[in-house]
């Protein structure tokens, strides 16, 4: 064999490069079959972790709401535990199935059709709404209503083939039902609907009128592809108007509290920030942007966004800011806060997700789990908040940025993620909530979230196939809905009676200020003033600094 160096320069170059390219080939090939072989193996890693506590669920907790792992017993989550509350139980309540219902999209994503088809007959003949039950209405309509929409989406998509009998539509018109037992929340002053409400009877009387920010700012999601699927449009319509109300109540920083008086509209607690109370507000108006297509819910978001960035963050942290000075309150860092980076991916501002996400890895490699407060001022954990009930939010930002950026780096934070988990919570029984991160104590408690919302990132961090083959967004509860362009608004060019600034800068019929995003009230030519209609941009404002954009903004 003749060498190189045998060669003329222009042919030796030429074979070195030839070498060299190979070589680098085989490198990069064999680099990335140890990928796909790593994520194969994570895969599996987490489909076990499923498997193991829904196994034990349904061995041990079901047709009850929640697992209790360490017992080896269950718990009726609406009536006892978690945020959901159930009062003046019927004899013969043997639970909702709350688990069941959030692990449908799950076993589809796993590709386990015919527990899925199981659960789907199961929940058709057996769950009843028609009971005396008092719950939280954002708890439920997350958990329950939103699982049962997803799960109805998956069920009637030909090409998951996750149903082989027959399928009537059972799941939306358990949905359906429950969705109509939810308007009698909404019969306030303001149109923001109260925190609780009973099942059969509606709002109780004196009833709580405190709510939070998240409450009745994040229901749209589910709400509005209730309303696309039946074609009733109440339930959209109640909650875009708590939205729009919500809206409205922002103070001239664009900054929201945490807690308001749904009679008064009064504001509560005056602490805004990207956390508890008020986290799946921001998630929600970018989600419902982006399944619905509305302007509006963009105008929104990105004013939050923009107020978000200027009053909370600090460096890649996020401290606590009064919504009316924008002056820091609270310098803590909250496990829920986790979900933010995800979102920017989302938002389209990859750095500063990076940034931000890596300093709550670094919390969680700091404690071996991630604690539900950490006070950033003085660096150490809240000292009542040291637990860790399972939550989602870190792997969920971890999920996102790896498809943003395909960056191995974040392959490397699930896999450290799945060995925390499967080493501190595992237990026989399934996996339980950690009371102290300090210790590692447990408590005797696996969240619904659990199945729908942690495993399910992390298996998708490692198998991004089902997300390969639709557009999906997830609800804050991790339910999968597939963004579909019917649902879009399709606005009309033109409707009689609303005149505006046509593209070509004339006064003109033939232009609407829905389709233009310009406010009607600024048509000052208008023809028809009597008849002028609020546009999709245009939300009314309490403060009269809170001026429609014009024209040229």
């Amino acid at each position: 064999m003749m060498s190189c160096t045998l060669l003329n320069p222009k042919k030796r170059l030429f074979l070195c490069l030839l070498v060299s390219l190979a070589f680098f080939l085989v490198v990069d090939t064999s680099s990335q079959q140890h990928l796909e072989a790593k994520k194969k193996l994570m895969r599996e890693k987490v489909r076990q972790m499923f498997y193991h506590a829904y196994d034990n669920y349904m061995t041990y907790a079901f047709p009850h709401d929640e697992l209790k792992p360490l017992t080896k017993s269950f718990t009726d989550s609406l009536s006892e535990l978690g945020n959901l509350k159930l009062e003046h139980l019927p004899t013969d309540y043997n639970g909702s199935a709350v688990t069941l219902v959030e692990s449908l999209s799950s076993l589809a994503i796993l590709g386990n059709s015919s527990e899925f088809e199981k659960g789907v007959r199961w929940l058709s003949d057996n769950l009843k709404f028609d009971i005396d039950a008092r719950v939280n209405l954002f708890e439920c309509n997350i958990r329950v209503l939103g699982g049962l929409i997803s799960a109805h989406l998956l069920a009637i998509d030909p090409t998951n083939r996750l149903i082989q009998g027959s399928y009537n539509n059972q799941l939306l018109r358990l949905a359906e039902d429950l969705g109509k037992r939810f308007l009698p929340a909404f019969e306030t002053p303001t149109g923001l609907p109260y925190a609780w409400i009973n099942l059969k009877n509606g709002v109780m009387e004196n009833e709580t009128t405190e709510t939070s920010t998240s409450g009745c700012g994040s229901l749209i999601l589910e709400m509005g592809a209730l309303s696309r699927l039946t074609g009733d449009p109440r339930f959209e319509s109640a909650a875009l108007r708590a939205l729009r109300q919500l809206w409205r109540m922002r103070s001239s920083l664009d900054l929201l509290g945490t807690t308001l008086d749904v009679v008064t509209g009064e504001w509560l607690e005056y602490s805004s920030s990207i956390g508890a109370g008020v986290d799946s507000f921001y998630e929600y108006l970018l989600k419902a942007y982006i399944l619905f297509g509305k302007e509006d819910y963009w105008q929104m978001f990105s004013s939050a966004y923009l107020a978000s960035q200027k009053y909370f963050r600090h460096g890649p942290w996020y401290h606590e800011a009064n919504m009316w000075s924008g002056k820091p309150t609270y310098w803590q860092l909250t496990s829920l806060q986790a979900f933010w980076p995800g979102l920017q991916v989302l938002a389209g501002d990859i750095a500063a997700a990076n940034s931000t996400h890596r300093e709550f890895f670094y919390v969680w490699e700091k404690f071996g789990i991630l604690p539900e407060r950490y006070l950033l001022d003085h660096q150490m954990i809240h000292p009542t908040m040291k637990y860790y009930p399972l939550r989602p939010e870190l792997a969920e930002s971890t999920f996102y940025l790896y498809q943003a950026t395909k960056d191995p780096w974040y392959l490397d934070v699930g896999e450290a993620m799945v060995k925390s988990l499967n080493l501190y919570t595992k237990v026989p029984g399934g996996f339980a909530s950690v009371r102290d991160v300090t210790t590692m104590q447990l408590e005797d408690h696996q969240h619904s979230f659990f199945l729908a919302e942690t495993c399910k990132y992390l298996y998708l961090l490692f198998d991004d196939s089902f997300v390969a083959k639709r557009n999906y967004i997830f609800t804050t509860e991790g339910h999968p809905i597939q963004v579909v362009s019917s649902w879009h608004e399709k606005l009309p060019k033109s409707y009689s009676g609303n005149w505006t600034l046509s593209k070509r800068g004339a006064w003109e019929s033939g232009a609407s200020a829905l389709s233009l995003q310009v406010c009607p009230s600024i048509a000052l030519n208008s023809r028809r003033p009597e008849q002028h209609r609020e546009s999709a941009c245009h939300v009314p404002d309490e403060k009269i600094n809170h001026r429609c954009r014009s024209n040229k903004e």
